[in-house]
């Protein structure tokens, strides 16, 4: 009985040492990998080693050298439902926006602004208008205003150029600003063969002057 009982258990054991070795060889036989190149592409997913760092964003006056107002007024639609930029208009969770670029912050009568907006210094600007635009709490920490922002530089530029149209004296519009030289590598001779130090300054790569207060 005895005996009977150890060959029994032999083979049981034996079964499983079997049974486990062959799951280890089908798990290495069917090992996956990821294939040096995807079949397809996955919408919204990146492959490895792929897209490196965003572009630098330029001057919000370079894109406002091509901004289109009526496109403008179809990404305005996204502020509707808490501003109006009609001449006479009245507030409603926002304030009227009419003429509102070139005045300082807080311009319009009777609109309770939150105190971290009205103590902003400054005007109304391109660049101030556009820092608003694309992150209202990094501007003004604080403020009321809860939408997230517009996050593409062609989409602000387009919002400000038409929100300077609405307006009884609209700013002209500023020229895009010169692009900046690349450097010259280290340790390399000017083409001339002169060896300044400094090169001379590019002409007209100051930045636009920001838009005067309107009255």
């Amino acid at each position: 009985m005895e005996n009977r009982f150890n060959t029994i258990a032999g083979w049981a054991l034996a079964g499983g040492i079997a049974a486990l070795g062959l799951s280890i060889l089908t798990g290495e036989y069917f090992k996956g990998h990821r294939p040096e190149k995807m079949g397809y592409v996955v919408e919204g997913v990146e492959e490895e080693g792929a897209g490196g760092a965003a572009e630098a964003e330029k001057p919000i006056e370079f894109y406002l050298a091509s901004a289109d107002p009526a496109k403008g007024a179809d990404v305005f639609k996204k502020c509707a439902a808490c501003h109006n930029a009609d001449k006479g208009g009245a507030n409603a969770l926002g304030p009227n926006l009419w003429g509102a670029l070139g005045k300082p912050h807080g311009h319009v009568p009777g609109f309770a602004y939150s105190p971290a907006l009205k103590g902003v210094p400054g005007t109304w600007d391109w660049k101030s208008m556009s820092d608003w635009l694309h992150n209202p709490k990094k501007y003004a920490p604080g403020t009321k205003m809860t939408f997230a922002g517009l996050s593409k530089p062609e989409d602000r530029a387009n919002v400000i150029a038409y929100l300077n149209q609405q307006s009884d004296s609209p700013l002209p519009m500023p020229a895009a600003p010169a692009e900046t030289a690349a450097a010259p590598a280290e340790g390399a001779a000017p083409a001339d063969g002169n060896a300044t130090a400094e090169a001379a300054p590019v002409a007209g790569n100051e930045a636009a002057p920001a838009p005067a207060a309107a009255h």
